[in-house]
Protein backbone atom coordinates (compact mmCIF):
# COMPACT_ATOMS: atom_id res chain seq x y z
CA UNK A 1 0.00 0.00 0.00
CA UNK A 2 1.05 3.40 -0.39
CA UNK A 3 1.26 6.09 1.72
CA UNK A 4 -1.74 7.45 1.93
CA UNK A 5 -3.19 4.38 1.74
CA UNK A 6 -1.55 3.45 4.80
CA UNK A 7 -2.04 6.23 6.51
CA UNK A 8 -6.11 5.42 6.38
CA UNK A 9 -5.76 1.89 7.02
CA UNK A 10 -2.90 0.66 8.75
CA UNK A 11 -4.14 0.63 12.37
CA UNK A 12 -7.30 1.34 12.04
CA UNK A 13 -9.35 -2.17 10.94
CA UNK A 14 -13.36 -1.49 11.72
CA UNK A 15 -14.43 -3.07 14.86
CA UNK A 16 -15.76 -6.47 14.72
CA UNK A 17 -18.30 -6.20 17.61
CA UNK A 18 -20.22 -3.49 15.21
CA UNK A 19 -18.72 -2.53 12.18
CA UNK A 20 -17.66 0.32 13.15
CA UNK A 21 -15.09 1.80 10.32
CA UNK A 22 -13.67 3.58 13.34
CA UNK A 23 -12.11 2.26 15.79
CA UNK A 24 -13.44 2.27 19.70
CA UNK A 25 -11.35 4.47 21.71
CA UNK A 26 -10.42 1.84 24.97
CA UNK A 27 -10.18 3.99 27.98
CA UNK A 28 -9.32 1.06 30.64
CA UNK A 29 -7.14 1.90 33.04
CA UNK A 30 -6.43 -2.13 33.80
CA UNK A 31 -7.44 -5.31 32.21
CA UNK A 32 -8.55 -8.77 33.67
CA UNK A 33 -6.23 -11.63 34.05
CA UNK A 34 -7.02 -14.93 33.70
CA UNK A 35 -4.49 -16.49 35.84
CA UNK A 36 -1.82 -14.80 38.36
CA UNK A 37 1.60 -13.83 36.61
CA UNK A 38 0.47 -14.97 33.35
CA UNK A 39 1.92 -12.06 30.18
CA UNK A 40 -0.98 -10.90 28.16
CA UNK A 41 -0.49 -8.13 25.78
CA UNK A 42 -2.72 -5.82 27.62
CA UNK A 43 -2.40 -5.36 32.21
CA UNK A 44 -2.47 -1.85 32.54
CA UNK A 45 -2.74 1.03 30.59
CA UNK A 46 0.68 2.43 31.19
CA UNK A 47 1.86 -0.49 30.09
CA UNK A 48 -0.23 -0.91 26.95
CA UNK A 49 -3.54 0.51 25.30
CA UNK A 50 -5.39 -1.04 22.73
CA UNK A 51 -6.01 2.67 20.99
CA UNK A 52 -2.39 3.72 21.94
CA UNK A 53 -0.72 1.04 20.49
CA UNK A 54 -3.46 1.21 16.66
CA UNK A 55 -1.62 4.89 16.80
CA UNK A 56 1.58 2.89 16.85
CA UNK A 57 1.28 0.79 13.93
CA UNK A 58 -0.28 3.55 11.86
CA UNK A 59 3.34 5.84 12.30
CA UNK A 60 5.67 2.92 12.51
CA UNK A 61 3.99 1.82 9.01
CA UNK A 62 4.41 5.69 7.68
CA UNK A 63 8.44 5.74 8.89
CA UNK A 64 8.86 2.29 7.29
CA UNK A 65 9.66 0.93 10.74
CA UNK A 66 9.26 -1.96 12.78
CA UNK A 67 8.30 -0.41 16.26
CA UNK A 68 6.73 2.78 17.78
CA UNK A 69 6.19 4.28 21.00
CA UNK A 70 3.39 6.88 21.89
CA UNK A 71 4.48 9.77 24.44
CA UNK A 72 2.30 11.98 26.43
CA UNK A 73 4.54 14.69 24.80
CA UNK A 74 7.37 15.20 22.14
CA UNK A 75 9.48 16.39 25.03
CA UNK A 76 8.89 13.17 27.11
CA UNK A 77 9.58 11.09 23.53
CA UNK A 78 13.15 13.09 23.37
CA UNK A 79 13.73 12.19 27.19
CA UNK A 80 13.58 8.78 26.64
CA UNK A 81 15.84 8.51 24.36
CA UNK A 82 18.67 10.53 26.74
CA UNK A 83 17.65 7.78 29.19
CA UNK A 84 19.68 5.34 27.54
CA UNK A 85 22.55 7.38 27.66
CA UNK A 86 24.65 6.95 31.64
CA UNK A 87 26.94 9.37 33.35
CA UNK A 88 30.16 9.58 31.70
CA UNK A 89 28.76 9.43 28.16
CA UNK A 90 28.82 12.00 25.63
CA UNK A 91 25.71 13.44 23.39
CA UNK A 92 26.65 15.63 20.02
CA UNK A 93 23.64 17.72 18.90
CA UNK A 94 23.11 19.63 15.69
CA UNK A 95 23.22 23.26 16.80
CA UNK A 96 19.68 24.30 15.17
CA UNK A 97 17.49 22.35 17.52
CA UNK A 98 14.31 23.26 19.06
CA UNK A 99 14.41 25.26 22.00
CA UNK A 100 13.31 22.61 24.01
CA UNK A 101 15.60 19.66 23.16
CA UNK A 102 18.28 22.52 24.14
CA UNK A 103 17.04 23.14 27.66
CA UNK A 104 16.76 19.11 28.02
CA UNK A 105 19.90 18.44 26.82
CA UNK A 106 21.91 21.70 28.65
CA UNK A 107 19.82 21.77 32.16
CA UNK A 108 18.77 18.58 32.67
CA UNK A 109 20.64 15.88 31.17
CA UNK A 110 24.10 17.73 32.70
CA UNK A 111 22.72 16.93 35.77
CA UNK A 112 22.91 12.81 35.13
CA UNK A 113 26.91 13.50 34.64
CA UNK A 114 25.94 13.60 30.55
CA UNK A 115 27.70 15.81 28.60
CA UNK A 116 26.77 17.35 25.33
CA UNK A 117 28.36 19.36 22.38
CA UNK A 118 26.71 21.09 19.89
CA UNK A 119 28.21 21.06 16.38
CA UNK A 120 27.64 22.04 13.33
CA UNK A 121 25.73 19.00 11.65
CA UNK A 122 25.25 20.45 8.02
CA UNK A 123 29.44 19.73 7.67
CA UNK A 124 29.62 15.96 8.49
CA UNK A 125 33.44 16.57 9.11
CA UNK A 126 32.54 19.27 11.56
CA UNK A 127 30.10 16.52 13.45
CA UNK A 128 33.07 13.91 13.17
CA UNK A 129 35.25 16.36 14.75
CA UNK A 130 32.99 16.93 17.52
CA UNK A 131 32.64 12.68 18.86
CA UNK A 132 34.81 11.74 21.32
CA UNK A 133 35.48 8.54 22.43
CA UNK A 134 32.63 8.42 24.96
CA UNK A 135 30.33 9.76 22.80
CA UNK A 136 26.90 7.52 22.45
CA UNK A 137 24.62 9.48 20.47
CA UNK A 138 24.21 11.94 17.96
CA UNK A 139 20.89 14.24 17.69
CA UNK A 140 19.84 15.70 14.67
CA UNK A 141 17.23 17.65 12.81
CA UNK A 142 16.49 18.56 9.36
CA UNK A 143 14.93 20.74 8.21
CA UNK A 144 16.55 22.55 11.38
CA UNK A 145 14.70 24.48 13.92
CA UNK A 146 14.72 27.66 14.03
CA UNK A 147 17.36 28.64 11.09
CA UNK A 148 16.03 26.11 8.59
CA UNK A 149 19.20 24.47 8.38
CA UNK A 150 19.77 21.22 5.79
CA UNK A 151 21.65 17.83 7.30
CA UNK A 152 22.71 15.41 4.89
CA UNK A 153 21.01 12.38 7.22
CA UNK A 154 23.16 9.51 5.48
CA UNK A 155 26.62 11.08 5.69
CA UNK A 156 25.77 11.65 9.28
CA UNK A 157 25.06 8.77 9.46
CA UNK A 158 27.82 7.16 8.02
CA UNK A 159 29.91 9.17 10.45
CA UNK A 160 27.92 8.13 13.10
CA UNK A 161 28.50 4.46 12.35
CA UNK A 162 32.47 4.43 11.49
CA UNK A 163 32.44 5.15 15.31
CA UNK A 164 30.03 3.33 16.96
CA UNK A 165 27.52 5.94 17.72
CA UNK A 166 24.00 5.58 17.58
CA UNK A 167 21.86 8.30 15.55
CA UNK A 168 18.78 9.86 16.40
CA UNK A 169 16.44 12.42 14.23
CA UNK A 170 13.45 14.57 15.29
CA UNK A 171 11.43 14.40 12.09
CA UNK A 172 8.89 16.67 13.11
CA UNK A 173 9.46 19.41 10.53
CA UNK A 174 9.85 17.54 7.79
CA UNK A 175 6.80 14.57 8.32
CA UNK A 176 7.47 10.92 7.34
CA UNK A 177 5.80 12.30 3.99
CA UNK A 178 9.10 14.47 3.30
CA UNK A 179 11.86 12.35 4.93
CA UNK A 180 12.13 8.90 6.27
CA UNK A 181 15.04 9.25 8.11
CA UNK A 182 14.97 5.06 9.13
CA UNK A 183 15.52 4.15 5.18
CA UNK A 184 18.76 6.31 5.22
CA UNK A 185 19.97 4.34 8.05
CA UNK A 186 19.02 6.55 11.42
CA UNK A 187 18.28 4.38 14.24
CA UNK A 188 15.56 6.57 15.87
CA UNK A 189 13.19 8.84 14.93
CA UNK A 190 11.17 11.46 17.18
CA UNK A 191 8.12 13.63 16.33
CA UNK A 192 6.69 15.64 18.68
CA UNK A 193 2.92 14.79 17.52
CA UNK A 194 1.80 18.04 18.62
CA UNK A 195 2.58 19.22 15.59
CA UNK A 196 2.00 17.79 11.64
CA UNK A 197 0.82 14.66 12.64
CA UNK A 198 -2.03 15.77 14.91
CA UNK A 199 -2.37 19.16 12.83
CA UNK A 200 -4.89 20.69 14.44
CA UNK A 201 -3.70 22.36 17.85
CA UNK A 202 -5.74 20.32 20.23
CA UNK A 203 -3.38 17.44 21.10
CA UNK A 204 0.04 16.82 22.52
CA UNK A 205 2.21 14.05 22.25
CA UNK A 206 5.23 12.75 21.08
CA UNK A 207 6.55 9.32 18.92
CA UNK A 208 9.56 7.31 18.72
CA UNK A 209 10.04 4.63 15.69
CA UNK A 210 12.41 2.39 15.54
CA UNK A 211 13.33 -0.48 13.33
CA UNK A 212 15.75 -2.61 15.65
CA UNK A 213 14.20 -4.85 18.28
CA UNK A 214 16.78 -5.01 21.22
CA UNK A 215 16.35 -1.13 20.59
CA UNK A 216 12.62 -1.08 21.04
CA UNK A 217 12.62 -2.92 23.85
CA UNK A 218 15.10 -0.69 25.81
CA UNK A 219 12.98 2.02 25.09
CA UNK A 220 9.86 0.42 25.76
CA UNK A 221 11.23 -0.81 29.14
CA UNK A 222 12.32 3.34 29.73
CA UNK A 223 8.84 3.97 28.44
CA UNK A 224 7.05 2.19 31.14
CA UNK A 225 9.51 2.67 33.83
CA UNK A 226 8.69 6.66 33.89
CA UNK A 227 5.42 6.56 32.67
CA UNK A 228 4.82 9.25 30.16
CA UNK A 229 2.66 7.70 27.96
CA UNK A 230 -0.44 9.22 25.65
CA UNK A 231 -3.35 8.97 26.88
CA UNK A 232 -6.33 6.73 24.87
CA UNK A 233 -8.45 10.05 23.74
CA UNK A 234 -5.00 12.11 22.73
CA UNK A 235 -3.67 8.76 20.55
CA UNK A 236 -7.40 8.75 18.94
CA UNK A 237 -6.64 12.64 17.89
CA UNK A 238 -3.44 11.75 16.38
CA UNK A 239 -4.81 8.92 14.68
CA UNK A 240 -7.47 10.93 13.45
CA UNK A 241 -4.88 13.18 12.40
CA UNK A 242 -2.47 11.07 10.62
CA UNK A 243 -5.39 10.31 7.72
CA UNK A 244 -5.67 13.73 6.50
CA UNK A 245 -1.01 14.32 6.89
CA UNK A 246 -0.34 13.50 3.27
CA UNK A 247 -2.91 15.80 1.59
CA UNK A 248 -2.25 18.80 4.38
CA UNK A 249 1.74 18.67 4.53
CA UNK A 250 1.80 18.94 0.41
CA UNK A 251 -0.63 21.53 0.30
CA UNK A 252 1.33 23.56 2.97
CA UNK A 253 4.61 22.90 1.56
CA UNK A 254 3.18 25.07 -2.11
CA UNK A 255 1.76 27.76 -0.23
CA UNK A 256 5.48 28.00 1.88
CA UNK A 257 6.73 28.50 -1.59
CA UNK A 258 4.96 30.36 -2.38
CA UNK A 259 5.20 32.54 0.73
CA UNK A 260 9.26 32.23 0.44
CA UNK A 261 9.44 33.68 -2.78
CA UNK A 262 7.63 36.91 -1.66
CA UNK A 263 9.48 37.29 1.22
CA UNK A 264 12.82 36.57 -0.78
CA UNK A 265 11.86 39.58 -3.08
CA UNK A 266 10.89 41.84 -0.67
CA UNK A 267 13.18 45.05 0.15
CA UNK A 268 12.25 45.38 3.31
CA UNK A 269 13.16 41.42 4.42
CA UNK A 270 17.41 41.23 4.59
CA UNK A 271 17.29 37.39 4.65
CA UNK A 272 15.16 34.29 3.81
CA UNK A 273 15.92 30.73 5.49
CA UNK A 274 13.30 28.39 3.51
CA UNK A 275 15.46 25.05 1.42
CA UNK A 276 13.18 25.44 -1.37
CA UNK A 277 14.55 28.63 -2.49
CA UNK A 278 18.01 27.96 -5.07
CA UNK A 279 19.68 30.20 -2.56
CA UNK A 280 19.69 28.42 0.28
CA UNK A 281 22.71 26.30 1.11
CA UNK A 282 21.29 23.28 1.75
CA UNK A 283 18.36 23.25 -1.53
CA UNK A 284 20.28 20.30 -2.97
CA UNK A 285 20.62 17.98 -0.18
CA UNK A 286 17.20 18.87 0.65
CA UNK A 287 15.88 18.23 -2.95
CA UNK A 288 17.42 14.93 -2.47
CA UNK A 289 16.59 14.39 0.80
CA UNK A 290 12.86 15.07 0.44
CA UNK A 291 10.20 13.80 -1.39
CA UNK A 292 7.38 16.16 -2.59
CA UNK A 293 8.07 19.31 -1.13
CA UNK A 294 10.17 21.37 1.60
CA UNK A 295 8.44 21.58 4.29
CA UNK A 296 6.11 24.54 5.60
CA UNK A 297 8.21 25.89 8.08
CA UNK A 298 10.06 29.39 7.30
CA UNK A 299 12.24 31.63 9.06
CA UNK A 300 13.00 35.35 7.84
CA UNK A 301 14.81 38.50 9.19
CA UNK A 302 13.89 42.25 9.43
CA UNK A 303 15.59 45.37 8.42
CA UNK A 304 15.86 46.61 11.78
CA UNK A 305 16.77 44.96 15.73
CA UNK A 306 14.69 42.96 18.17
CA UNK A 307 12.09 45.71 18.31
CA UNK A 308 11.49 45.76 14.80
CA UNK A 309 10.70 42.40 14.66
CA UNK A 310 8.44 42.04 18.11
CA UNK A 311 6.37 44.92 16.32
CA UNK A 312 6.11 42.32 12.94
CA UNK A 313 5.12 39.19 14.65
CA UNK A 314 2.12 41.47 16.84
CA UNK A 315 1.25 42.81 13.63
CA UNK A 316 -0.06 39.66 11.82
CA UNK A 317 -4.12 39.38 11.23
CA UNK A 318 -4.22 35.85 9.59
CA UNK A 319 -0.89 34.55 11.26
CA UNK A 320 -1.29 33.98 14.83
CA UNK A 321 1.38 34.54 17.20
CA UNK A 322 2.19 31.59 19.03
CA UNK A 323 4.79 29.17 19.75
CA UNK A 324 3.56 25.66 18.10
CA UNK A 325 3.61 24.80 14.63
CA UNK A 326 2.46 22.03 12.19
CA UNK A 327 -1.63 22.87 12.17
CA UNK A 328 -4.24 23.87 9.70
CA UNK A 329 -3.74 28.01 11.26
CA UNK A 330 -0.76 29.82 10.10
CA UNK A 331 1.22 30.83 13.00
CA UNK A 332 3.91 32.99 13.44
CA UNK A 333 6.81 33.85 16.39
CA UNK A 334 10.11 35.19 17.21
CA UNK A 335 12.29 32.72 18.06
CA UNK A 336 14.87 34.58 20.77
CA UNK A 337 11.63 35.65 23.11
CA UNK A 338 9.50 32.54 22.63
CA UNK A 339 10.34 29.25 20.90
CA UNK A 340 14.35 30.04 22.02
CA UNK A 341 14.14 31.55 24.65
CA UNK A 342 15.66 29.02 26.62
CA UNK A 343 18.88 28.87 24.52
CA UNK A 344 21.81 30.91 26.48
CA UNK A 345 21.85 34.53 25.09
CA UNK A 346 25.52 33.59 23.67
CA UNK A 347 24.84 30.22 22.07
CA UNK A 348 21.78 32.06 20.47
CA UNK A 349 23.97 34.32 18.37
CA UNK A 350 26.90 31.61 18.11
CA UNK A 351 24.68 29.84 15.97
CA UNK A 352 22.62 32.27 14.10
CA UNK A 353 19.46 32.62 16.00
CA UNK A 354 19.54 36.67 15.71
CA UNK A 355 17.80 39.00 17.82
CA UNK A 356 15.55 40.07 14.73
CA UNK A 357 14.53 36.17 13.38
CA UNK A 358 11.18 35.35 12.66
CA UNK A 359 9.24 32.03 12.37
CA UNK A 360 6.72 31.05 10.23
CA UNK A 361 4.44 28.14 10.24
CA UNK A 362 2.58 28.25 7.17
CA UNK A 363 -0.94 26.90 7.36
CA UNK A 364 -4.26 25.76 5.52
CA UNK A 365 -5.83 28.93 4.60
CA UNK A 366 -5.64 30.73 1.37
CA UNK A 367 -1.89 31.59 0.15
CA UNK A 368 -3.11 35.19 -1.22
CA UNK A 369 -4.39 36.21 2.74
CA UNK A 370 -1.40 34.85 4.37
CA UNK A 371 0.91 37.05 1.97
CA UNK A 372 -1.06 40.14 2.24
CA UNK A 373 -1.35 39.84 5.78
CA UNK A 374 2.32 39.65 6.16
CA UNK A 375 2.99 42.42 3.18
CA UNK A 376 0.85 44.82 5.85
CA UNK A 377 2.55 43.41 8.89
CA UNK A 378 5.64 44.54 7.63
CA UNK A 379 5.09 47.92 7.91
CA UNK A 380 4.63 47.79 11.50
Amino acid sequence: MKFRTRSIHVGNPCDPATGAVVPPIHVASTYVQHAAGEWREFDYGRSGNPTRKALEQTIASLENGRHALAFATGMAATHCVTMLLQQGDHLVAGADIYGGTYRLLHKILNRSGVHVTLANSRDPEELEQALRPETRLVWLESPGNPLMSITDLAACVDVAKRHGVMTAVDNTFATPVLTRPLDLGVDIVMHSATKYLGGHSDVLGGVLVVNQDDLYDRLYFAQNATGAVLGPFDAFLVARGLKTLAIRVLEQCRSAAKVAEFLAADRRVTRVLYPGLPTHPGHEIAARQMDGGFGAMLSFEVAGDFEKAKRVVQATELFQLAVSLGAVESLIEQPASMSHASYDAADRQRHGIGDGLIRISVGLEDVDDLIRDLDQALDA
